[in-house]
């Protein structure tokens, strides 16, 4: 009977255990704040500035500052897209560092190139860089340190780190195209010659160039206080360097010396918006995006036609949910792809009419229950907020054009870690997640000058490649058409939820057209599912390619569905039979990183994806 009860007793023990964890990565708990991000080290960064006495804000500057040296599919010269709820005034706040198009940078430009978008890679592809004012930005209104404490981490970096082997071998990857900017080569391609030129995993990747630049924003910030500036006015003397000084000098040049538009009034004219988010309100839960120069108010248009439905009744990732869900995001993604570009830019975006309920009610009722609709285009919003839509015309003529690759057949595929689905889809970004016992929350989908990047002059910092997501003819966006000084409708899509006039949950993922996808759908995960964050961060979602893509060559893939691989044999086969173009991977939700407020133990609950890298450390 011993010798019996030695046998069982492991495997009992094994059983409730796994039982017990129900995912692969365990809830983060935490009770004075919690830092989660995109990388490990970028996650340590954020904990050692909250171990100074940092506050949510100076923790997420940190972090974004580490993320961005490390090129975490993000570099210094990208662009800031962030949420941040203030307890002192009890609002959320929006932080609108999203480059512009520069001078030169026309529809007529590129079509003397025969071009039918800005290019996907190289010097044309860039914007003005975003992210140094967003960062300084935040920190100076919000933030308690200095920018010297808050840039620590990231120098130290700078000096020298242990690239890990996704970045490295990304690189690797992309070295043919690296090879074509001098400045990039040189910093990326450590062993040249050589059969394998990028680092290895674990070699210390040094950036003395990008370090010089951070000293010297510094070195601006101690000079503005040797005078007796105030914290805030040293941090905006730092900002000033970096826009209009010499960092914008060598910036300059070493963008037009590789072919690029970007001159200093461009840098100089540019500045952060803080702005006021949009909302929609979903059974008593208050959902904020940014505006219409983000995807964000899609997820807020699906929660609103989704409210007409019981999804609870309908069953998780069952048939009728997942129809129900693909052609809302149809209609909505529709939207997006038609009226969403810059606010500070006319034409004026009808996001009135767009975030309206009966707007909502309108659109499903166009809903075919038995079958993928290929042809769904956008809607009429101009009638819900009492005007009349300019663009009508594009719209009939854009329903007349038959729809594009309809090639796809099924496809099986068991890993797609780092999003090997042969799409852009999912292009660039990080996500930055922070919260303290204070009340000060931020979230920031962080993004541009990815791997490979065009880096500027001897300053370090890679080029966003925002640019190719604007329009050069009006007809498919007339919101989103590129001008000089315009911000192109990107996909970055940051997103907090208040429920009894607290913070709720904030959440936000990498993925490029697929973000609020995936966001809409964890977000039902935990309200309509009742999974922890944790699992609604695991949990498999599925991801709609009706769509135009914001990148490359904006195409768009009707029916094409990526599904979860443990989805039933009935389900795929009943989905196929309704025309969609079904493929499966193990991994379909989404690098999502977030956080629940758990108001009756006063504690966080944080969830960090199991998709790649992501990291959260919680106290």
């Amino acid at each position: 009977m011993k010798k019996l009860l030695y046998v069982l007793l492991p495997l009992l023990l094994t059983t409730v255990s796994v039982l017990a964890q129900r995912t692969q990565k365990p809830v983060l708990h935490a009770k004075h704040w919690i830092a989660i991000t995109g990388k490990p080290l970028g996650a340590t960064a954020g904990a050692t500035t909250f171990n100074k006495g940092g506050n949510a804000v100076d923790a997420a500057c940190a972090m974004l500052a580490a993320t961005s040296t490390m090129w975490d599919v993000l570099s210094w010269g990208g662009e800031t897209q962030a949420l941040i709820y203030n307890p002192k005034t009890k609002k959320v706040i929006g932080i609108n560092a999203l480059g512009v198009a520069p001078t030169g940078a026309t529809p007529e430009f590129f079509e003397k190139k025969e071009m039918k978008y800005p290019p996907q890679y190289g010097p044309l592809a860039a914007v003005t860089p975003g992210t140094p004012g967003g960062l300084m930005t935040m920190l100076a209104e919000y933030g308690t340190l200095s920018l010297e404490e808050v840039l620590k981490p990231a120098m130290q970096m700078a000096e020298g780190y242990p690239i890990e082997a996704q970045t490295a071998n990304g690189i690797e990857r992309s070295k043919k195209r690296i090879k074509e900017w001098p400045y990039s080569k040189e910093v990326f391609l450590t062993h040249p010659g050589a059969e394998r030129e990028a680092p290895e995993a674990g070699e210390i990747f040094k950036q003395p160039d990008l370090l010089n630049t951070l000293t010297k924003l510094v070195e601006a910030e101690q000079k503005a206080l040797s005078t007796g500036k105030s914290r805030k006015e040293a941090i905006y003397a730092a900002y000033d360097r970096f826009y209009k000084g010499d960092i914008a000098e060598e910036f300059v040049r070493g963008c037009q010396e590789q072919g690029g538009l970007i001159t200093m009034e461009d840098l100089a004219n540019w500045k952060v918006y803080v702005e006021e988010p949009v909302s929609t309100d979903y059974k008593g839960i208050e959902v904020y995006k940014l505006t219409s120069w983000v995807q964000g108010p899609v997820m807020l248009q699906s929660l609103n036609m989704l409210e007409n439905f019981d999804l609870q009744a309908m069953g998780y990732n069952s048939i009728k949910y997942i129809h129900t869900l693909y052609q809302v995001m149809n209609m909505t993604f529709a939207d997006r792809d038609f009226y969403y570009g810059d606010p500070y830019f006319p034409p004026e975006e009808p996001m009135k009419g767009l975030l309206s309920k009966e707007y909502a009610k309108a659109r499903i009722k166009e809903i075919n229950w038995s079958k993928n609709d290929e042809n769904i285009g956008p809607g009429d919003p101009y009638p819900f907020q009492g005007g009349t839509n300019p663009y009508l015309k594009h719209i009939s003529e854009d329903k007349k054009k038959k729809p594009a690759d309809k090639s796809m057949g099924y496809i099986e595929q068991n890993e797609n870690v780092e999003f090997p689905f042969g799409t852009d889809i999912y292009t660039g970004t990080t996500s930055i997640q922070t919260a303290d016992a204070e009340g000060w929350v931020v979230s920031i989908t962080p993004s541009g000058g990815w791997i490979p990047a065009v880096i500027a002059g001897n300053t370090g910092v890679g080029m966003s490649q925002r640019a190719q997501s604007f329009v050069i003819d009006e007809s498919e966006n007339p919101y989103n058409v590129i001008a000089p000084g315009k911000r192109p409708r990107a996909t970055l899509t940051p997103a907090l939820a208040m429920k009894d006039g607290k913070p709720y949950i904030s959440m936000a993922v990498q993925g490029g057209d697929s973000q609020d996808q995936n966001l809409l759908q964890f977000f039902l995960n935990m309200v309509e599912f009742d999974m922890n964050v944790q699992e609604a961060a695991e949990a498999g979602n599925f991801n709609s390619y009706q769509l135009k893509g914001s990148f490359g060559e904006h195409k768009i893939e009707p029916g094409r569905l990526l599904l979860h691989e443990s989805t039933p044999p009935f389900t795929r086969k009943k989905l196929r039979e309704m025309g969609y173009k079904t493929q499966y991977g193990s991994r379909t939700s989404g690098p999502i990183n977030a956080i629940y407020f758990d108001w009756k133990h006063k504690s966080f609950w944080g969830g960090s994806s199991n998709h790649g890298e992501d990291y959260g450390i919680g106290w």
